[in-house]
């Protein structure tokens, strides 16, 4: 029975797909789908009803799902247009192999339903853990450039490096902090490093607490730390929760902070427009003199 339900069914795919399209695009103008364009939205149902029966034919053991679903997640498109497709193609199936009937018994009606469940079910299964697995990859390569993102160590002149701060400090994020910043360190031959946490939008024990052990490594191997960016009302916090920075400088803005990392590295900004005015002073001063 079984065997002759799938005949059938794939003898007259081409009025089931078509069923199955005319079901799919009535809710297209309440849900997900309405700001998709109608060539993508078109393309897409006719691949995916084509993989279905290529699934059906074969008995799942095709390829064609695993791309499909990849795809899809490339896209975009949610788990749910997988699932209510499906269940789409399980009622249009049902339907129109019981309408092919002049009459259905109980017996029949039974058959038929554990037959479209048969096909319709593991198809299903496997395209939603294929969609998870792929979504759950998109995110891990997504968590990795997040973190490498999350706490960058640049260097902005010979000796000198800045990690800008921005979003709240966890407990993960701060170990990740500590090991760019003693891996730049020591890559980059800084002397000074200047943390920046204006964009760090509170400051409570626990982040005070990993921003001084950062600065403590950092003065371990050799380096100095300047914390920079500190707000009022951040000071504010700070001195209200009795934390103590008085272990390394601490300036308000980042140009300050670089300001004071030039005198560290023995260096200053000089105004080369001013020089070159006494230059030119001294050479008329001395023409004069002849």
């Amino acid at each position: 029975m079984d065997r002759k339900l799938k005949d059938l069914v794939i003898e007259n795919s081409d009025t089931i797909v078509q069923m199955w399209l005319e079901e799919i695009s009535k809710g297209r103008q309440n849900d997900y789908t309405s700001t998709i364009s109608e060539e993508l939205f078109e393309s897409t149902n006719r691949e995916f009803v084509n993989v279905i029966f290529a699934s059906v034919e074969k008995q799942g053991i095709t390829t064609a799902l695993e791309d499909f679903s990849e795809r899809l997640v490339n896209l975009g498109w949610p788990l749910s247009y997988l699932t209510d497709g499906l269940q789409s193609f399980r009622r249009v199936t049902i339907n129109y192999i019981l309408s092919e009937q002049n009459q259905v018994g109980t017996e029949y009606f039974s058959e038929v339903l554990q037959a479209v469940d048969n096909w319709v079910d593991p198809i299903i299964n496997k395209l939603v853990n294929e969609y998870s697995g792929s979504w759950e990859h998109i995110v891990s390569l997504q968590r990795v450039a997040l973190q490498e993102l999350s706490a960058p160590l640049i260097p902005v002149m010979e000796n000198i490096t800045v990690m800008p701060l921005i979003g709240t400090i966890d407990t993960e994020r701060a170990k990740l902090i500590m090991e760019n910043l003693l891996d730049g360190v020591i890559k980059h031959n800084a002397e000074v490093v200047l943390i920046d946490i204006t964009g760090v939008p509170v400051v409570d024990t626990m982040v005070a607490h990993h921003i001084i052990q950062a600065a403590e490594a950092v003065r371990l191997i050799g380096s100095t730390c300047i914390l920079v960016g500190i707000r009022p009302e951040i000071a504010q916090t700070i001195v209200n929760l009795g934390i103590d920075l008085s272990k390394f400088p601490t300036k308000s803005s980042l140009r300050k902070g670089f300001q004071s990392a030039l005198e560290l590295t023995n260096r200053k900004i000089v105004n080369t427009s001013e020089s070159h005015e006494n230059d030119i002073e001294q050479l008329v001063d001395s023409l004069d003199g002849e």
